[in-house]
């Protein structure tokens, strides 16, 4: 497998200093409209519509059929969107930006490492092993150590 340009490594990163950003803004929303149930809503719309035009732009519209033969599991993502960015909202002013995003990174890295170990939602497997469990571990000294500083 050739390796991939160096741009495909660089926006994972802008993307990931996206989020902080993210969650520190839908928790302003939800103060100045007094709801997080409302910001996230606002936060989605908005995102809605920037897909919808670049949906519009791109003609990359699926078929019915394509649609009707999804398996349910598949329907669940935008939900799982929407948890994050109602989590986000409520949680990140109330912990602070680092204790977020250090949480939602060991939860995403937990939840990586059962779909790599399973190989569940279409990834290749690849078992847990020693080293891995060890930088999990690392990972929760590194949550004490932020929580206590």
């Amino acid at each position: 497998m050739p390796t991939p340009p160096w741009w495909l490594f660089v926006l994972p990163l802008i993307a990931g200093a996206c989020l902080p950003l993210q969650a520190g803004i839908n928790g302003q929303l939800a103060k100045q409209v007094s709801s997080v149930l409302a910001a996230a809503l606002i936060s989605f719309f908005v995102g809605m519509l920037g897909l919808l035009a670049l949906t519009l732009a791109n003609r990359e519209f699926p078929s019915l059929a394509a649609m009707r033969g999804m398996p349910w599991w598949q329907w669940c993502g935008g939900f799982l969107g929407m948890f994050f960015i109602f989590i986000a909202a409520f949680a990140a002013p109330r912990v602070g930006a680092l204790m977020f995003m250090v949480l939602v990174l060991a939860g995403q890295l937990g939840m990586a490492l059962a779909l790599d170990h399973f190989g569940w939602a279409g990834f290749k497997e690849a078992p847990v092993s020693t080293l891995k469990i060890a930088g999990m571990a690392a990972i929760a000294v590194g949550i004490w150590m932020i929580r206590k500083g």
